[in-house]
C-alpha cells in the first residue's frame, strides 16, 4: 500500500510540474516558440508511436498574464488559433479538440477565449504500413491572435520527431496532462435543446437541465446568433430551464439546428456540456430575409467620377486618361513639394539660358522622370511575374532605401546652403564633366522628382496604377509612361514657354537667398524619412539613418579637403569607398524591422479581412484605413480630417469600427487586399456598410471631415439625428 502510495504521490508530482512548466522535458516534445506574451510548445503522448496507432499530440500555450487567445467562435472580436499540418505520407491529423472558454470582457465587447495556460489536443494516426526503426516526423505551424488592450497575431514552427517501434510506448507525464485536458472538456449533453422567439430575443430551452446551477452561459458555434456581450438571464421552468438570449443584429441562421457549449456551476464546480439545439422553422424562415432592413446607399455621382469600383473594370483609354491626370496632380501633392523648390530655383536659372538651351533642360528632365517611371514600372512587373505583390512606393517599405534618401536629401540641403559645390573645386571632377553638369542636373531632377513623390497617391492615380499591375507587360508599362508624361508636362510646357521665364524677377541677390532658403525643406524631408525608418525598425533604424548621415557628410568632407596631385586623389577615394561600404553594411544589420509590429493603442484596430467579415456579421459599419507612416497623403488626410473631433464623434455614435491596415513595412495581405479592390498602392479608405458581406465603399483619396461623416451615414443606414436618440 506504501509503495502505491508513493507511486501515485510521484505521478501527481510530476504531472502538477509539468502543468506548470509547459517547457518541461519529460516527453517528446518541440522547442519552444516565446515571445513576451506566449509560450508555445507541441507535446507528444508518445515517446514511441506503433504502426496503426492513434494517439494524441497537443499545442500548448501558457499565457501572459493580461492576455488572452481566442476560441472556435472568438465572440465580438478576435479570431481562433489555427494548425496547418506537413505529415509523412499516410499519417492524418484530426481537427482541434476545443476545451470551454471564458466570457473576457474588453469594454464594450466580450470575447470568448482563454486565459493563463491552454492544450489544444489533436489526435494523429500512424499508417498501418510504417515500419519499425522509420522515423515520423510531424511538422505543424500554427498561427494564433494574442489579445489585451492590443491584439498581436503569432505565429510558430514545431516540429516531433518519434521513433517507430513494435508497440508504442507512452510518456506518462504527458500522456497525463494530455488526459487532464480532453477529461475536462465540454460532454455530450444527454438532451437536446430548442431554440424559440421570445419578443425581440430569443429563448433556449434546455429540458434535461437540473434546476439550482448557478453562472448559466451558452457559446454558439455561430457568429452571427447572439450579442455576445448583452447578459444572458435564465428562467426556470417546469420541465428544466429557459436561458434568455439577444438576438444579433446581424442574426443568421443556415440550418434548422444550432450547437455551441453551455457552461455553468453544480454545487460550485464548473462544468461544460456539448449542446445540440433545434431551432423553431419560424427562425430560419426570418433568417433567410435580410437581418438589418438597411439597403445599400449608391455611391454619389462624383464619386464614382473620381474613385471607380474597381481598377480592373477600366478601359485602357480611361486607364491612361486618368494616369495622365493623376501624374499631373502629383505635382500638387505635399512628398512632392520640396522637389518643387528645386525645379523653382531651376527656373530662375533658366531664366538667363538662350530658348535652346531651356528647351534642352526641359526635355532632360523629362527624360529623367520617365526612365525613373519606367524602372519602377519595370521592377513592378518583375516581382508581380516572381508572385510578389508589390505596389506603388513599394521601394519606401525598405528602411535602408528610405536612410540613403535621407541622406540625398540632407547633402542637397547643405549644398543649396554653400557648405560644398559639386563641380571642379569641390569634387574634383574635371572641366569637361562639369561643363555637362547642368544636363545632368536637369536629368537628375527629374529622377529625383519620382523617388519623392513614390510615398503619394494622387486622386485618378490610384483606379490606373491598380489597372496596371494586372495587364499584360506591355500595357501596365503604357500606364506608367502615361503617368509620366502627366508628372513632367507643368516643367516641360514651362520650358517650352520662355515668356513665362521671363515674368520672373532679373537675376541678382535674391536668387543666392531663395536658394539657402530651399535647403531648409530638404532638411525637414530628411527629418521625416528618418521618422518613417523609426516607424519601420525600431531605434536601430534611427541609429543607422545618422551613422548614415555622418558618414555621407565625412566623405563630401574628405574630398573637400584633399584636392590636389592624383595620388592623394587616389587615397582619398579608395578610403570613401571603404567608409561607404562600411556605413552601408551598418545600415543594412541595423536598419531591420521588428518581426512583429504591434497595433497601436488608441481608438483604432488593428485590420484584418476576417475582423471585417466578423463585424460585418454584428451588424457593424466597419471604415478601414490602408496608410503608411511613409505616405505623407495618408498622414496629411489622418491630420485633416480623420482626427477631428466631429469625426470621432459621428463615429462613436453611429457605432463605426476604425480598423487600420498599417502598410509601413512590407505585408502580402495588405497588397493582397489592394488588389482586390483594383489599387496599388496606398492611401485607400474602404467604408463596410454594417450588413454580412455588403461590398465596401472606397472613398476618395483626400478626405474631409463631411465625406466621411456622411460616407459613415451611409454605411450605417441612418443619420445622426436618428443616432444621436439611441441608448
Amino acid at each position: 500500500m506504501i509503495q502505491t502510495f508513493a507511486s501515485g504521490l510521484v505521478r501527481q508530482t510530476v504531472f502538477a510540474l509539468a502543468l506548470l512548466a509547459p517547457g518541461f522535458a519529460v516527453a517528446a516534445e518541440s522547442a519552444a516558440v516565446t515571445s513576451p506574451r506566449v509560450t508555445a510548445t507541441l507535446l507528444s503522448s508518445r515517446d514511441t508511436v506503433a504502426p496503426g496507432e492513434r494517439f494524441q499530440v497537443a499545442l500548448v500555450q501558457k499565457i501572459a498574464k493580461g492576455w488572452h487567445t481566442y476560441w472556435l467562435n472568438p465572440g465580438d472580436s478576435g479570431e481562433a488559433t489555427r494548425i496547418e499540418w506537413t505529415l509523412p505520407a499516410g499519417v492524418t491529423a484530426g481537427a482541434i479538440q476545443w476545451p470551454a472558454p471564458k466570457a473576457l470582457p474588453v469594454e464594450p465587447l466580450v470575447n470568448f477565449g482563454f486565459e493563463n495556460a491552454l492544450l489544444l489536443p489533436v489526435e494523429i494516426t500512424v499508417p498501418e504500413n510504417a515500419r519499425p526503426g522509420e522515423r515520423l516526423t510531424l511538422q505543424a505551424n500554427a498561427t494564433w491572435l494574442v489579445c489585451e488592450k492590443i491584439c498581436i497575431p503569432e505565429e510558430g514552427a514545431f516540429t516531433l520527431d518519434l521513433p517507430v517501434g513494435p508497440a508504442g510506448i507512452a510518456d506518462d507525464a504527458a500522456q497525463a496532462r494530455i488526459d487532464a485536458a480532453i477529461a475536462a472538456m465540454p460532454q455530450p449533453a444527454g438532451f437536446r435543446g430548442r431554440l424559440a422567439a421570445d419578443g425581440d430575443k430569443l429563448a433556449l430551452i434546455l429540458p434535461g437541465l437540473n434546476k439550482g446551477l448557478t453562472d448559466l452561459r451558452f457559446f454558439p458555434l455561430s457568429d452571427s446568433l447572439i450579442e455576445h456581450a448583452a447578459p444572458q438571464t435564465p428562467a426556470s421552468a417546469a420541465d428544466g430551464t429557459t436561458l434568455q438570449l439577444t438576438r444579433s443584429g446581424a442574426f443568421k441562421l443556415e440550418a434548422a439546428e444550432i450547437t455551441g457549449v453551455l457552461t455553468f456551476k453544480d454545487g460550485g464546480l464548473p462544468r461544460a456540456l456539448s449542446l445540440s439545439a433545434d431551432a423553431d422553422p419560424a427562425l430560419v424562415t426570418a433568417a433567410t430575409g435580410d437581418a438589418t432592413g438597411v439597403s445599400a446607399a449608391p455611391r454619389p455621382a462624383v464619386l464614382r467620377l473620381l474613385v471607380p469600383a474597381e481598377g480592373a473594370n477600366l478601359t485602357l483609354w480611361a486607364a491612361l486618361a486618368f494616369a495622365f491626370a493623376g501624374g499631373l496632380i502629383l505635382n500638387l501633392m505635399p512628398c512632392v513639394l520640396p522637389v518643387l523648390f528645386i525645379k523653382a530655383l531651376g527656373f530662375a536659372q533658366l531664366a538667363r539660358a538662350s530658348r535652346a538651351e531651356v528647351r534642352e533642360q526641359g526635355l532632360l528632365f523629362l527624360c529623367g522622370v520617365v526612365a525613373t517611371f519606367l524602372l519602377l514600372a519595370g521592377a513592378v512587373v518583375a516581382l508581380g511575374a516572381l508572385g510578389t505583390s508589390v505596389g506603388w512606393g513599394f521601394q519606401l517599405q525598405s528602411p535602408p532605401l528610405v536612410i540613403a534618401l535621407a541622406v540625398i536629401m540632407t547633402l542637397i540641403g547643405f549644398n543649396l546652403l554653400g557648405a560644398f559645390e559639386f563641380g571642379t573645386s569641390a569634387a574634383g571632377i574635371g572641366d569637361g564633366l562639369a561643363s555637362r553638369g547642368g544636363r545632368v542636373g536637369a536629368f537628375m531632377t527629374g529622377v529625383l522628382a519620382v523617388v519623392v513623390a513614390t510615398p503619394c497617391t494622387a486622386p485618378f492615380m490610384g483606379a490606373a496604377m491598380g489597372y496596371a499591375v494586372v495587364q499584360p507587360p506591355t500595357v501596365g508599362l503604357a500606364v506608367f509612361m502615361a503617368l509620366a508624361l502627366g508628372f513632367a508636362l507643368p516643367v516641360v510646357a514651362l520650358s517650352f514657354a520662355p515668356g513665362l521665364l521671363r515674368l520672373l524677377p532679373k537675376p541678382g541677390r535674391w536668387m543666392v537667398i531663395l536658394k539657402q532658403a530651399f535647403a531648409f525643406p530638404m532638411f525637414a524631408t530628411a527629418i521625416w524619412l528618418i521618422w518613417v525608418a523609426s516607424v519601420q525598425a525600431g531605434p536601430g533604424g534611427v541609429l543607422a539613418a545618422l551613422v548614415a548621415v555622418l558618414a555621407a557628410g565625412f566623405i563630401v568632407w574628405l574630398f573637400g579637403v584633399t584636392r590636389g596631385t592624383g595620388g592623394v586623389r587616389f587615397v582619398t577615394s579608395v578610403f570613401a569607398v571603404l567608409v561607404a561600404l562600411g556605413a552601408g553594411w551598418f545600415v543594412v544589420q541595423s536598419a531591420v524591422p521588428p518581426a512583429t509590429t504591434e497595433a497601436r493603442a488608441g481608438d483604432m484596430q488593428a485590420w484584418s479581412p476576417e475582423r471585417v467579415a466578423a463585424l460585418q456579421a454584428e451588424g457593424r459599419p466597419v471604415f478601414v484605413n490602408f496608410t503608411a507612416a511613409w505616405c505623407i497623403t495618408c498622414l496629411a488626410n489622418e491630420r485633416v480630417a480623420l482626427s477631428r473631433q466631429e469625426v470621432k464623434d459621428a463615429f462613436a455614435k453611429l457605432g463605426v469600427v476604425y480598423l487600420k491596415a498599417d502598410w509601413t513595412n512590407r505585408n502580402s495581405a495588405i497588397a493582397m487586399a489592394l488588389a482586390e479592390q483594383g489599387r496599388a498602392g496606398v492611401p485607400l479608405y474602404l467604408f463596410y456598410p454594417a450588413r454580412r458581406d455588403a461590398q465596401a465603399e472606397i472613398l476618395p483619396q483626400i478626405l474631409t471631415s463631411d465625406m466621411l461623416i456622411t460616407a459613415a451615414e451611409r454605411a450605417a443606414g441612418r443619420d445622426l439625428k436618428t443616432a444621436a436618440n439611441l441608448p
